[in-house]
């Protein structure tokens, strides 16, 4: 329900005020799948989450046609196949791929490692090429993990906090931020994407956000990215001009508080495309 709660909110609508042509693809699906064990007992729905990247990959490399695909979907998985379709596009053109993750977790288990079973916890090792896979259709191309940086990062798990240091990712939690800001670790990345002509992915995770401002999520951890940090981030990304897709993830409208939290993302969409805060309405001048 969580892309259908971001057309109910008027994502295309704010996306065509800016002057963008939008076309909506509709959603994906897939056959009801017979149910596939792993040797991590914890694993479920590792047939339906197979099904998924065998259906999302290719349209997502189809996507990249636009100017600026943008993925809505249910939980972080999704980009486990949205990044390996965004890859093979990369690879197509000849230029390198760079990811910008938003989120409260690092999602660097592999299937092997995780202990809740969820995937949603794997789609980075995924498709950064980690081992530890068998049970999921290999990704034909991948992204280095240095060319991943991830920032808001407040939950990682012991096992994850060695791989993602061993990989090489380029990692800045909350901390890091209430120290530094979000600017600095995002113009690095910017600069480095210029300097390679490279791709930008930059991939949203609703639980980046603080709970208070975006309460519709079902993995909240406190201490999110406020309100003007994400805005921040969104407008300096739209000035620098080098983002080519993004994913908008784990959107759960049951749990929202009169739509706000999708109407952020909206408004954080808006902002990555072209809106600042000078264009943007308030109730006073809407009334």
């Amino acid at each position: 329900m969580g892309p259908a709660a971001l057309r109910t909110a008027g994502l295309a609508r704010e996306i065509a005020k800016l002057g963008w042509a939008v076309d909506d693809l509709g959603d994906l699906a897939i056959q009801p799948q017979t149910p596939r064990g792993h040797a991590n007992p914890a694993i479920h729905h590792l047939a339906e989450a197979a099904a998924w990247i065998d259906t999302i990959t290719p349209a997502a490399e189809a996507a990249c046609a636009a100017d600026l695909p943008i993925f809505m979907g249910g939980d972080h998985s999704l980009s486990a196949a949205t990044v390996a379709g965004v890859a093979r596009h990369a690879a197509e053109v000849a230029r390198p791929l760079f990811v910008l993750w938003l989120d409260a977790h690092c999602d660097f288990h592999t299937l092997e490692t995780t202990e809740s079973g969820n995937i949603h916890g794997t789609p980075v090792a995924y498709f950064t090429g980690q081992s530890g896979f068998e049970g999921l259709p290999a990704p034909t191309h991948t992204v280095p993990a240095q060319n991943v940086t991830m920032l808001g990062l407040r939950s990682v798990d012991q096992a994850e906090r060695g791989a993602i240091r061993a990989a090489g990712v380029d990692t800045h939690d909350m901390r890091s931020i209430d120290e530094m800001g979000v600017l600095p670790p995002l113009r690095s990345l910017i600069e480095r994407a210029r300097a390679a002509n490279g791709l930008l992915h930059v991939s949203l995770d609703v639980d980046f956000l603080d709970p208070q401002i975006a309460p519709a999520v079902g993995t909240t951890v406190p201490g999110g990215a406020t309100f003007r940090e994400a805005h921040l981030i969104m407008e300096t990304l739209g000035d620098a001009g080098v983002v080519t897709s993004l994913d908008l993830v784990e959107l759960n409208p049951f749990l929202d508080e009169r739509g706000r939290t999708a109407s952020l993302l909206v408004d954080l969409v808006a902002s990555l495309l072209g809106r600042r805060v000078l264009d943007r309405p308030t109730r006073a001048h809407a009334a």
